[in-house]
């Protein structure tokens, strides 16, 4: 192993590349014959001997706070979303259901996604029961872990103290302190994806296939987690390894061949199982058309996020000019005022460091890890960048946790490669920059809330700035000086983060589409758009408090039909020139979020019936319902049946029984078809038919399978009025 120096740098200090750095790492020599090892928990607590003795106790320190952070306030969140937690109870009935994640016990439908990602979920309310704490702790944990990941990458190439920055820049990230609290799947695709790149590094370090091999493993259950967005990453990790790899060309080739059959393999599996199990004797595969996972994977999950055709959406985004239902599309998203609360507020620093980082490596030889890792971070960072800037489908702000690890792991790099080469005025400058576009994009972030904590944007504005100013003349200043004009930068950069870190933490976070900060951090606009935090609110909606309750207010020519009642997760746009305030069934007004058409019922039927309701958010489920759907349950698959997976999981979560979710999470996948329904009540498999919901989706008409089952059951069976609520007995014949 090669030990010559890969950049000429200072004395180490702690806080970027080692002295000597060394292309790979040096291990410490094995003790001599006889000689005894340090005990395992001294080895753990002080690191590598070359280590700094603070090194590791900081690394503990950052991981143990991590966790504090993350952990407090959990419970609050409750199920958070309910879509998801229903398939967690299911998987916990069912063995069947927990594998091909299965929304109710009966395997009816499946989530819209592969089922990995639930089964840590899963198996942690099979052994300690099904609760806020065993749904959303597991996500907790991956949180942390992928702190760890960022550290031990950018420790390996640079020092603690640089790893140190990345990981507190990954934990302060709001829209990261958001989904490693919350059930959507995007927190173990974090986790997998910051592995692949820290494996990747790690080949890239002595040219090991098995590292490369570990990085398509990780990619492949990643596409489990959440199908091709974990796909993203893959041409700038190929080209960076076949580009850097210390071996020769053909071995390169032959092992990223490996790492693509790990990857198939890891992701394959699955899915061949799925595809191969006869479509008679597994749920459905909800979000596709024609019930293969194969269609959901190209098309709704899949292409149809790039270009905006998703089948059975709620429609795309990109419209004229850009804009579109989902936000205006172009080069400035993830700055703009629906996202860049959530994830932006280090990007304009990552991308100067990471042209810094190329810049300061541009002479090194080929095979260089420093260099490699800021392609391999850096790339992954601009590839996922350039494809959320530009999607026209679907695109909610929390994808953007993605960005999070590459964005910490550049950061902690760049800062840790330019102050060791702080000698050299133009990476004194450099720094300086860096700290002044973080510092000034925090007050512009800042500001556009601006009755949260006025006072903060001004010293984050004024000690970025004067941070700058002493890193300009670091070079001249003495050690206290300089390290105190470094602290105060990493400070001003990331005092806005951590403000809105503390507010996502402190409050609960329920629906489809959570978003992270105070009121007003991210204002969709465009088609549903306008909520605040919580979800959308709809076209011309108002944000009024931090829970997103919203108060439509459509403009002539827009919102969608219906009208409702906007709220947290929910749309609440109304009638083309009309106030949209309708309640539906004697609810109270702006609680529960519904879709435009229909507001949510108190007792948890769907006011209106017809339009998309609970959608987003679903339904409250009053004692007398719920005594309802328990009656005789267990003589029964599914107690009831409703229109769309939020009103199902809802009634699901609140009884604890099989609910059968009519046309899946939009209400669009044609199951179960008119005719299987029928069948269903012919034996006796269904109790009772839950009115309202999701009426067959959005565009689905009179004609869409939802429709065709509420208009048969409405005609054939009796109705029975529960408080606000309305169910049908599918045992009993409408008299008459």
């Amino acid at each position: 192993m090669t030990t010559q120096t890969d950049l000429p740098t200072q004395q180490g200090s702690g806080w970027g590349p080692a002295a000597t750095a060394p292309e790979a790492p040096v291990a410490a020599p094995a003790p001599e014959s006889g000689e005894p090892q340090q005990p395992l928990a001294r080895r753990l607590w002080r690191g590598r001997p070359e280590d700094p003795r603070w090194a590791r106790p900081a690394f503990w320190g950052l991981l143990l706070a991590t966790a504090a952070l993350y952990f407090f306030n959990l419970s609050a969140s409750g199920y958070a979303n309910s879509f998801y937690s229903a398939a967690v109870q299911a998987g916990t009935k069912s063995w069947k259901a927990m594998f091909f994640g299965s929304l109710d016990a009966g395997n009816a439908i499946t989530v819209d996604k592969p089922s990995a990602f639930l089964w840590p979920m899963e198996i942690a309310a099979r052994i300690f029961g099904l609760n806020a704490w065993t749904i959303l702790g597991p996500e907790v944990l991956m949180g942390v872990g992928t702190v760890a990941v960022v550290y031990a990458s950018v420790r390996r190439r640079f020092s603690p103290g640089a790893g140190l920055i990345a990981g507190a820049v990954l934990a302060l990230t709001p829209v990261a302190a958001l989904m490693f609290r919350f059930n959507n799947p995007d927190a173990m695709l974090a986790l997998l994806m910051a592995l692949a790149c820290y494996f990747v590094v790690r080949a890239i370090e002595d040219g090991k296939t098995k590292w490369l091999v570990w990085a398509g493993v990780a990619i492949g259950f990643a596409f489990l987690a959440k199908t091709l967005q974990a796909f993203l990453v893959l041409p700038s990790l190929a080209i960076v390894y076949a580009v850097c790899a210390p071996v020769s060309l053909k071995k390169r080739f032959g092992q990223l061949a490996a790492a693509t059959g790990a990857l198939i393999v890891s992701g394959g599996w699955w899915v061949a199982i799925v595809e191969l199990w006869p479509a008679s004797s597994r749920p459905y595969i909800g979000g596709s058309q024609n019930n293969s996972f194969l269609e959901l994977t190209f098309g709704y999950n899949g292409l149809g996020r790039l270009n905006g055709e998703e089948t059975g959406s709620v429609g795309g985004g990109g419209g004229a000019g850009g804009a579109g239902q989902w936000g205006e599309t172009g080069w400035d998203r993830m700055f703009n005022s629906e996202i860049g609360g959530q994830i932006s507020w280090l990007l304009p620093a990552a991308l100067i460091l990471l042209v810094a980082g190329l810049v300061a490596t541009r002479r090194l030889k080929r095979t260089s890890v420093t260099r490699g890792s800021f392609l391999v971070w850096g790339g992954s960072l601009l590839i996922t960048l350039v494809v959320f800037s530009y999607m026209a489908g679907i695109f909610h702000q929390y994808y953007t946790i993605a960005l999070a690890p590459y964005i910490a792991a550049v950061v902690g790099m760049g800062a840790g490669i330019l102050w060791e080469k702080r000698a050299e005025m133009w990476a004194s400058l450099t720094l300086a920059a860096s700290v002044v576009a973080a510092s000034a994009w925090g007050y512009v972030l800042l500001n556009r809330t601006p009755d949260y904590l006025p006072w903060l944007k001004w010293l984050v504005l004024i000690g970025g700035l004067t941070a700058a100013l002493g890193l300009i003349f670091v070079a001249r200043l003495g050690r206290q000086l300089a390290l105190g004009a470094a602290a105060l930068g990493i400070v001003a950069a990331l005092a806005g983060p951590t403000a809105y870190t503390l507010s996502t933490v402190s409050s609960a976070h329920t629906g489809s589409i959570p978003t992270a900060g105070p009121a007003g951090a991210s204002m969709m606009g465009g088609g549903p758009g306008g909520g605040g935090r919580g979800g959308f609110g709809g076209p011309g909606g108002q944000t009024r408090n931090g829970n997103g309750t919203t108060q439509g207010q459509g403009r002539q020519g827009q919102g969608f039909p219906g009208g409702g009642t906007g709220g947290t997760g929910g749309f609440g746009g109304g009638m083309p020139g009309q106030n949209g305030n309708t309640q539906g069934n004697g609810t109270t007004q702006n609680q529960q979020g519904g879709m435009p058409g229909s507001a949510m019922g108190d007792g948890g039927g769907m006011g209106g019936g017809g339009g998309v309701g609970g959608l987003i958010n679903g339904a409250t489920v009053s004692a007398e319902a719920k005594k309802l759907v328990k009656a005789d349950a267990d003589d029964y698959t599914w107690a009831a049946a409703a229109i769309g997976a939020q009103n199902a999981a809802s009634y699901q979560l609140a009884t604890d029984e099989s609910v059968m979710a009519i046309g899946g999470f939009n209400g669009t996948d044609p199951s179960p078809t008119l005719a299987q329904f029928k069948e269903y009540v012919a034996d006796g498999k269904i109790h009772y038919f839950i009115s309202g919901g999701s009426g067959g989706g959005m565009g689905g008409g009179s004609s869409g399978t939802s429709s065709q089952i509420t208009s048969w059951v409405e005609a054939n069976f009796k109705k029975v009025t529960v408080g606000s609520a309305t169910f049908y007995d599918l045992t009993q014949k409408a008299s008459g």
